[in-house]
């Protein structure tokens, strides 16, 4: 019998282990599909004007609706959106008034597409995202492979706040990629389901020793 301990012991903690870590992923699963919908909401929100100094964490995601112009020829980061293919994001100074800010206008194919030109209303939201990490080329001359915020308004000598374009009054040739939630991680079910089958593995493992055991005693 008391050979029998140790495996149970064994099987028993390491199984209650397994099945806390799923419990747990889905307890995060829940927190995280509540961020998603508040992020939605506020995406959906009504759109306001422009704050007169946008904070990267308070408004993001902040709706808001301009009047301006594009100024120069602006910046391409190379993208393959879905059901668009490749081409690229089209990043443009924007002047609103006595401001400018980057305007992140849409998406173009390779070859080009026409830069809406005069006044356009614009309603977007605002965002800072963080798409650059340690693997990311350095940009090649007015091609980036990411969106910077802070280095593509140090290069266009704007505001450090990026307007991403849900509609365009004039859009030219360029189609808006709305700010949205599908690029943000939510993978905690897939982590629980694999907790939960671990436990599975390491209880039926468990008895399999229990069976070893006990015919060895027999």
């Amino acid at each position: 019998m008391r050979r029998l301990i140790f495996p149970i012991l064994l099987g028993v903690s390491g199984c209650a282990v397994l099945i806390w870590l799923g419990v747990w992923q889905l307890q995060r699963l829940e927190w995280k599909t509540a961020i998603l919908s508040q992020i939605e909401d506020r995406i959906a929100a009504a759109p306001a004007g422009l704050p007169e100094t946008p904070d990267p964490e308070a408004d993001r995601y902040r709706p808001a609706i301009v009047e301006g112009e594009i100024a120069g020829p602006g910046l391409r980061v190379l993208v393959t959106p879905d059901g668009l293919g490749p081409g690229h994001r089209r990043i443009f100074r924007f002047e609103i008034g006595g401001r400018s800010i980057l305007l992140d206008a849409g998406w173009a194919p390779l070859e080009g597409g026409a830069v809406p030109e005069g006044p356009i209303e614009v309603t977007g939201n605002l965002h800072w995202p963080q798409e650059v990490d340690g693997w990311t080329p350095e940009p090649d001359g007015d091609l980036w492979f990411a969106r910077d915020v802070g280095a593509m308004a140090a290069a266009l000598g704007t505001e450090p706040v990026m307007l991403v374009a849900r509609t365009l009054s004039e859009p030219g040739g360029l189609t808006p990629v709305p700010v949205g939630t599908a690029g943000i991680a939510n993978n905690h079910l897939e982590y629980a389901i694999t907790w939960f089958g671990l436990a599975l593995v390491w209880a039926a493992m468990s008895v399999y020793l229990l069976v070893r055991t006990v015919r060895r005693t027999a």
